[in-house]
């Protein structure tokens, strides 16, 4: 963390004396970890770990056999833009990934690997497989219960999905209470991991860029944070058609400065790169090692993935409930390549690139931690790679707080209604959030808005066990007209 030293050191320690007590006990709950085979296991990443198993054995392996109608969708096949909606299936995709990849595909991945080994990894590509179906089913329930308005504009994910679809099963006032649990712990929570980290993140990694402590700019963290508000605000205020303008261009160019990196790097180590393949496999299956072995490998390789690609929390059916469509089933074959992109493909070049580095065999106190080894990964075979590990960490910062400002939008629209002004007011507050989090420390804010994040997942879970049935009856007769008009 580099806060700005200057004004408001009070800022920090009130604020943070208001929240601890809650927070402590909120992350304490939603965090408790019960301990097997010698490895603690969250009980949360069970809850989205088992759901992802349930629900692709369920749904007949949706995320292998629909992945090529996936990539023909999103190519724009089939697709009329007179549909209702406000974006492209392409549009809704980018959006969606631009909220979930970011510093935990650069970071999260090393913390992981540092503690579970090179096995890790291998738990992370599985975990990243089973979770395209989790987003397959929370964006099509998304769409399907999602609200268009008079003006075309849409108003959708887990809240509409819950309050409407449980309605619909005779339990309305069940679903309105799911719902509003939904909705404020996802307004309060993004403006924590979806914004306020984001923002630090970002500056942290400018004023590396830029000389770290000898950096001009290492004391204006509110500099950094107002104009980033501002360029954000400006995209943002033209909602989801904005956005996703934005997020379209965006996303394709940052993932292909990452892997073009990952994969040079991956290309000069690659005598090392059998080896850390026959690491990753090995380790993932050996009784010995660190954190508890295979068990505690896999436990932490789970839960890398449900927090990186976050299937399971239901944000992600915001953006893609928005997709132009009259078949709700559709989007949730394009979501399933969501995880796809962000685990299956980023993080695991994240982690061939830190196995072949070497680095992960050196002592821990040799170790840089987080997004710190990863960039000694990188600068191991290309001295001058940190810098653009910098450019694409900014951008993954940046994508996800325009994601996250739209997602906490929808949210607070659901608790305080919608319209111009309510949605004006949120921005606001939005934005100086943003600023705060390029400006002062508030560990205690941060450490709720993460628990309410993963609270989320509750509600959401639950929903969708309840109306899987639903969706499979929708998918069967969805497949039987592909099957009926295909050549």
């Amino acid at each position: 963390m580099i806060p700005d030293q200057s004004a408001a050191a009070g800022i920090d320690q009130t604020i943070d004396e208001a929240f601890a007590p809650v927070a402590k006990a909120l992350a304490e709950a939603i965090f408790f970890s019960v301990p097997i085979m010698g490895a603690q296991v969250p009980l949360i990443v069970a809850w989205l770990g088992i759901a992802a198993l349930v629900f692709t054995v369920y749904f007949g392996f949706i995320n292998l056999r629909g992945f090529a109608h996936a990539l023909r969708l999103v190519s724009g096949h089939d697709s009329d833009p007179n549909d209702p909606g406000e974006v492209s299936h392409f549009q809704a995709l980018a959006t969606a990934v631009s909220g979930t990849v970011g510093i935990g595909n650069i970071g999260g991945v090393a913390i992981t690997l540092s503690l579970g080994g090179p096995g890790a990894a291998f738990w992370i590509i599985v975990a990243g497989f089973l979770g395209m179906t989790t987003k397959f089913v929370e964006c099509a329930l998304g769409v399907k219960y999602r609200v268009v308005h008079s003006d075309g504009s849409v108003s959708g994910g887990p809240m509409y999905m819950l309050s409407s679809g449980l309605a619909e099963k005779g339990w309305p006032l069940f679903g309105k209470a799911a719902a509003t649990l939904y909705a404020v712990s996802l307004v309060v929570g993004c403006l924590g991991i979806g914004n306020m980290f984001q923002a630090n993140q970002a500056f942290v990694q400018f004023v590396s860029a830029t000389g770290g402590g000898a950096s001009i700019f290492s004391d204006k963290g509110w500099l950094f944070g107002s104009i980033l508000a501002l360029v954000v605000g400006a995209i943002t205020i033209g909602g989801i058609k904005s956005i996703a303008r934005v997020t379209e261009k965006l996303v394709p160019s940052m993932v292909a400065l990452y892997l073009l990196g990952a994969t040079a790097v991956l290309v000069l180590n690659i005598g090392a790169l059998p080896g850390a393949i026959r690491d990753i496999v090995h380790g993932a299956f050996t009784p010995q090692g660190v954190a508890g072995g295979a068990f505690g490998a896999m436990i932490l390789g789970f839960k890398r993935a449900v927090f990186s690609n976050e299937a399971g929390l239901g944000s992600a059916a915001i953006a893609h409930s928005a997709v132009q469509t009259r078949e709700p089933i559709t989007e949730g074959f394009v979501a399933l390549l969501e995880p796809f992109i962000d685990t299956v493909v980023i993080c695991t070049m994240t982690a061939l690139v830190l196995t072949t580095s070497g680095l992960l065999a050196d002592s821990p106190a040799a170790v840089p931690a987080g997004i710190e080894l990863t960039s000694a990964a990188f600068q191991k075979s290309i001295s001058w790679a940190p810098y653009p590990l910098s450019v694409a960490a900014l951008l993954f910062a940046f994508s996800t707080l325009l994601a996250w400002s739209y997602y906490g939008l929808k949210g607070w629209g659901y608790l305080v209604g919608e319209g111009p002004k309510r949605e004006v007011t949120f921005q606001v507050i939005f934005c100086v959030f943003i600023v705060l989090g390029a400006t002062v420390e508030l560990s205690s804010f941060l450490d709720l808005a993460d628990a309410l994040i993963y609270v989320m997942a509750l509600p959401n879970i639950l929903g969708l066990y309840l109306l899987a049935p639903r969706l499979r009856r929708d998918l069967v007769a969805y497949e039987a007209t592909l099957t009926t008009t295909s050549p």
